[in-house]
This record gives structure tokens, sequence and C-alpha cells, in this order.
């Protein structure tokens, strides 16, 4: 058969588009130009779409993604919306009429992006009204906070992040405007109610996602292959240990875009359902490398409470919507969020080739710039986190930007106290994972031995975290100086240590 996919309810051919066809160029060259190329790096969202994802068994849930960053294949067989699928000019969907209301687009570029992250959060299942929320309209904010739109949190503020109708406003965080101002979009998003009965869009997540098509596409733009199971896609790479694993595809999109890099095989596993397992066992918590944060975020619902803290921090809702463990780790980039988080974790992954699986430490798994252990014809299949869990977390994420933004230096702690027998708390155990500081991801071992066995006290944070700033080799470059980031490795414990501090009965006598 014709390999096609269904955009706005229509069949499409996807003809010759090989291996090397983004999403949105396809789509733009078939007609639906509504989507915009704006970065070609998934940092704008003037390109979002959205894909019908799976939400359990027997229903679906629309998912918001950058079109610049995935390949046309791999949406064989699958369902996409972009922004022309949402109304007529004369009957405006409710996501298109709150932004033309409120003022929520000049220019246009990237309002149709705006219109599709905003739907996906606007047909979130989880999202509901606030107590003080009104699920027609957004109340404004009680009188003497400002004038602010938003629920209040417990000391009387307003939570500029989230609306009385339950809308996350980081479900726009991939999502740029050079000309209107973000207040006008905000208040769109907090001024929508709950989709209607007989909404089209809405009716369609009462049945479950498509099936992932098995796909084998070629032409002078590369060939892609989506094997039907692990089996298959383990013999292709073992035949072909050049080939391009291909999952989220953030970085893939990245390196066809900017570097214009070419392979001529890429095997798509995102799909692959060995991949994309979420299991809870007595001593350990697995997660599938072909996952995507959000469905990780979504799966655990806090119970890693460190993974907690960092998936807000990395990068965008849309990236996330993507990216997985797999290819962040894959990559072997120094750089990459989740790395240090599961270093402090004590994390290992189970390697898989033809010939069978291996489980490797994950501080033993870089072995240089961009390298590993992981061989040519093996994949990451699984990210294994021991249990319980460090009860005393933290990542702190030092960019030029609170969100969507790379690195400079991250930093992942993980530890547990005791009680001493003077009445205060010793350390009985503290892993460090870093980032950014070297040309690997690395646990800070010397830190952590200074700390283990030692007083949980400002005098014993202070000490070790000098040490801490002289743990790997910072390098200077546009993101940071060396000096820069020594500082900020120093600064990050003694930040932890206020963070989690319960002082002792002896500092607060002498304080």
């Amino acid at each position: 058969m014709d390999p096609h996919v269904v955009v706005n309810g229509h069949k499409r051919s996807l003809g010759d588009v090989g291996g090397h066809v983004t999403l949105l160029e396809w789509l733009r060259r078939t007609g639906y130009t509504g989507s915009k190329e704006g970065c070609a790096e998934g940092e704008c969202g003037a390109c979002a779409v959205l894909v019908a994802r799976p939400n359990g068994e027997d229903s679906s849930r629309w998912t918001a993604i950058n079109a610049c960053l995935v390949p046309a294949a791999g949406l064989e067989d699958q369902e996409v919306v972009t922004a022309e699928g949402f109304g007529q000019p004369d009957a405006l969907h409710p996501v298109q009429q709150g932004m033309a209301d409120l003022g929520g687009s000049q220019c246009g570029y990237c309002t149709p992006g705006f219109i599709c992250s905003m739907a996906s959060e606007y047909y979130r299942p989880e999202r509901t009204p606030t107590a003080s929320g009104d699920s027609e309209r957004a109340p404004e904010a009680e009188p003497g906070v400002d004038g602010e739109r938003g629920i209040l949190e417990d000391d009387g503020a307003p939570d500029h992040e989230h609306g009385p109708n339950g809308f996350d406003l980081h479900s726009l965080s991939g999502n740029l405007c050079r000309c209107t101002g973000y207040r006008p979009i905000r208040d769109a998003a907090y001024d929508l109610g709950q989709p209607g009965a007989g909404d089209p869009l809405l009716d369609r997540l009462a049945s479950p996602a498509p099936a992932p098509a098995a796909t084998s596409i070629s032409s002078d733009q590369g060939t892609f292959v989506r094997p039907a199971s692990l089996d298959e896609a383990l013999e292709l790479l073992a035949e072909h240990p050049e080939a391009l694993l291909v999952a989220g595809s953030t970085d893939w999109g990245v390196e066809l875009n900017i570097r214009h890099a070419r392979t001529a095989l890429s095997i798509g596993i995102d799909r692959l359902s060995e991949l994309r397992e979420l299991t809870v066992g007595n001593d350990t918590i697995d997660l599938g490398a072909a996952l995507s944060l959000t469905e990780i975020e979504r799966g655990l619902d806090g119970q890693i409470p460190l993974l907690a803290k960092l998936f807000p921090q990395f990068a965008s809702r849309l990236i996330r919507n993507g990216a997985t463990l797999g290819g962040n780790l894959g990559t072997g980039s120094p750089i990459g969020d989740t790395p240090p988080g599961l270093l402090a974790l004590d994390a290992s992954l189970v390697l898989a080739s033809r010939d069978g699986e291996r489980e490797v430490p994950l501080a033993e798994y870089f072995t240089g710039y961009r390298q590993s252990v992981r061989m040519p014809h093996e994949m990451i299949k699984t990210i294994r986190i021991p249990t319980p869990v460090a009860p005393i977390t933290g990542f702190h994420k030092i960019a030029k930007r609170r969100f969507d933004d790379i690195s400079s230096v991250a930093v992942a702690f993980a530890m547990r106290l005791e009680p001493s027998a003077d009445g205060g708390q010793v350390v009985a155990d503290i892993k460090i994972g870093v980032g950014g500081v070297a040309a690997t991801p690395l646990r800070a071992t010397g830190t952590e031995e200074a700390l283990i066995g030692k007083p949980w006290t400002r005098a014993t944070a202070f000490a070790a975290s000098a040490i801490l700033g002289a743990e790997g080799t910072p390098m200077s470059d546009h993101r940071a100086s060396s000096h820069y980031r020594a500082a900020m490795l120093k600064t990050s414990l003694l930040k932890f240590y206020n963070e989690n501090n319960a002082p002792s009965q002896h500092e607060s006598q002498m304080s």
C-alpha cells in the first residue's frame, strides 16, 4: 500500500520522502502551510502540530510536537492535526476564538504553533478547573493581588503558571513570540473552558491511537525503516551498525537541519513496545529507553522526586513530548540534563543486541567526549533505577534562561541522613552527578567521600563545596567560562544545604 499520513482527517500520500525529509517540510509542500519554520531546531514552536498518541489501551491524547524535528516517514499511518484542522473563518475553534478575542496574535507567524500547543493542553484529560476557577471564563484575581489573573497560592500570591481553568502554562514553554507579547496569549489560555459535547477532536480521543506501522521507505533522501519488533531492530542494527537510531528525533532533527548531517539508513525505534515499558518492581524501577520524558513524568507521578524536579527544567513541553532518556544518554553529550540526575540515582543501563543483553552502571558508561561502552550493534533498552530512592534530592541547572535552554552546568544530589548521637544528623549516603564540567557527565566522588559520615552542618557543606568546585575539568566557551562553571559547582552544594537544612541543636545554640 502507498505509505500515507492522516492529516486533519484526510489521507495524504507520503510519496518518496526517504529518511531525510522532516514532517514540516512534507506538510508545507503538501499544502499545509500554516506550520512555519522559525528556528529549525525545536526552540521556537512555530512548527508545532498535534499527533494522536496512546492514553492507555483504549483511548488517545493529542500531543504537541515539533514538526521540524521528526522524520515524515516516521508518521506513516499516524494522525496529525495542523492549525488548518481546528476551525473555519466563520466558525473558529475555541482556542482560535480566544486568541482572536484577547489579542493573542499580531504578525501571526508564531500563532499556528501556539494554537496547536494550546489545543494540546485544552484537550489534556487531566485538566480540570480549580475550586476557585470557572470552566467558562477565568475570573480576575482577588482584590489586592495586583489584578493578576491566576489561582491563588496558600500564601495569597497568584500562581502565574497555572490558570483557574487548570491550564498549565508550561505547555506553551516551547513557543516563542517576538511581537505580540505573552500577556494576551496567557489570557487567552486562562480564558478557555472545557471542550464541549460534539467536539470532533474531543470525540476522537475516546478511540485508541493508531498502531505504529512497520515501515520501509527509500529514496534519494536515504532510507527509513521502522521494524515491527525489537528483535527485528537488533537484527537490522547487527547488519548495519553504522545506521542511525531515531526515537524522539529531537537531536536527529537538529543534526539534519542545522548541521546538514545525512545517514544512509535511519532505524525508527520510538514505537517499539519493548522499549516503552515502565515497570515498578520491588528493588528497581525500569524506564523504557523510548518512552518520552512526558510519558515518564506522567507514569511515575512523583515516585522519583529527583526526576520530578529535573523534568520541568528539561527544554520545553514540546521537546519533552518527544525526547527520550535513551536518546539523551545515547548521544553521549556532556551537557545533557538527564545524565547528572540518573548518576545521582545510581542508575544502570540495559544494553541490548542480537547476542543478548548486558547491564552497565551509568557511572561506567561514558568513556570520552560523546563516547561510551555501547557497541555499534547495541542499543539502550532500559534505564534501571534502584529503589528505595534517596529521600533528599536536588537538581540545579545553571543556564542563561530559566527554561528552554542548554545547561552551562547541571548538578544533581541524592542524599540520605541519619540521626547522630548529639541530636543532629549525619550524611549516611550521598551521590552527586554533574554535567557541563568535563568531556563526560560524571559522579563527584571526591565530594561524596568528603560528606559521607560527616555531620550535615554548614561547616561540612562549606568544606565539601571547595572539593566540588574542583571536580571535573571545566572549559570556557560561549555559554560560560571555566571559572564560572567551577564557582557554580561550589555554590550548588551550598544551595543544596540551604534547601535541606535542619539545624542541629549545637548549630542553633551557636547562632
